[in-house]
């Protein structure tokens, strides 16, 4: 097999790899941020973190492979993203220990202050990354202030946290909180019971609409602050994939508001695996486009591994990724159950 297609192939998987991490932790994100908004007492944030609680950590597996993949496949590119956009990085990193620790803290003290105290750092922390993740992909998605001169080695980058904070990256990280924020309270419906479960249906019922707003102007916008659209322009095919992506988030309203929630929830994860695959579709061959000069673009031709070395990582991946998401189908059936307050009430392990 040729080298360039080992580098598409590596491409779509690290498209895939985004899109299955951002449609799994996505619900745990939602949940943690949105519980605030919908348990009314101690008993019920117990359960809500309950229901993530079995699967979070797993769940961000998928965020270490994705960053591994960058890694390895596109060694430059991984080099340039966290060099030129570390301080992004380190308050994601910083947000992502904070929940991970949030969650083991909050219940090794009897204290309504130290519980509330954890409950603020469940939602700043599950907030944070949502919105962080959408301005660093729409930033992306609409070029970062670099200069590459591969010939030299000499790389710089024209810009500062604030850059990142543009209309267009605000606008893509508000669409990461909505889309999140509705899969989260999904999620909870259908892993709760009684009232807890019912506020969350409507909650989701709710948001849709801002959602579709958003959604809509996202789009739009897109037109002329990226170049997306250019590989769909010239090669209408690929149209599918938006197109899946917002037929699957009409079906999440059609389904929320029958009751069907699984459904909903099934439909919730359609859309934001392929808003995300929309905007990696749009990229190719681009990882990250510069938005100074278009020499200076990251591709996966200039910033990829060697052939042999993509060749070795797809017989790695080929043998250990169907283990991988056959271990995770396996955990999810485990806990497919609904949360109750007697199971969090009457276990001390519970969080």
């Amino acid at each position: 097999m040729e080298a360039n297609a080992y580098q598409i192939i590596w491409f779509i998987l690290w498209g895939v790899l985004w899109g299955a991490y951002f449609m799994l932790d996505g619900f745990v994100l939602g949940t943690g941020f949105m519980s605030g908004f919908l348990a009314k007492n101690d008993t019920e944030r117990r359960v809500l973190i309950n229901t993530v609680g079995p699967v979070w950590d797993g769940n961000e597996v998928w965020l270490v492979t994705a960053g591994g993949v960058t890694f390895a496949a596109f060694p430059t590119t991984y080099a340039l993203m966290f060099s030129n956009l570390y301080t992004a990085l380190l308050l994601l990193l910083f947000a992502l220990i904070v929940r991970g620790v949030s969650f083991e803290f909050r219940g090794k003290m009897d204290s309504s202050g130290w519980k509330s105290g954890w409950d603020i750092a469940i939602t700043i922390s599950s907030f944070l990354p949502a919105l962080l993740f959408g301005v660093a992909f729409g930033n992306i998605f609409k070029g970062i202030p670099m200069r590459n001169d591969f010939a030299t080695a000499t790389f710089g980058y024209d810009g500062s946290l604030l850059t990142l904070l543009n209309p267009y990256g605000l606008l893509t990280g508000v669409l990461f909180v909505m889309l999140f924020a509705v899969h989260g309270s999904l999620y909870a419906a259908i892993k709760t019971t009684g009232g807890l479960s019912d506020r969350a249906a409507k909650m989701a019922n709710k948001l849709w609409l801002p959602l579709l707003v958003v959604a809509v102007a996202f789009l739009g916008y897109s037109y002329p602050a990226t170049g997306l659209y250019s590989n769909y322009l010239a090669s209408p095919l690929l149209a599918v994939i938006p197109v899946i992506a917002v037929a699957s988030l009409l079906l999440v309203k059609l389904f929320a508001s029958k009751g069907r929630l699984h459904m909903a929830f099934l439909f919730s994860c359609l859309t934001i695996a392929f808003v995300c695959f929309t905007g990696v579709a749009g990229l190719f061959p681009n990882l990250i486009p510069s938005s100074l000069d278009p020499l200076s673009n990251l591709t996966i031709y200039n910033s990829s591994s060697s052939p042999y070395t993509l060749k070795l990582m797809a017989g790695v991946a080929l043998v250990f990724v169907p283990i991988v998401i056959s271990y995770k189908i396996w955990v999810y059936r485990i806990f497919r159950g609904r949360v109750t307050d007697e199971e969090v009430l009457g276990n001390h392990e519970a969080y």
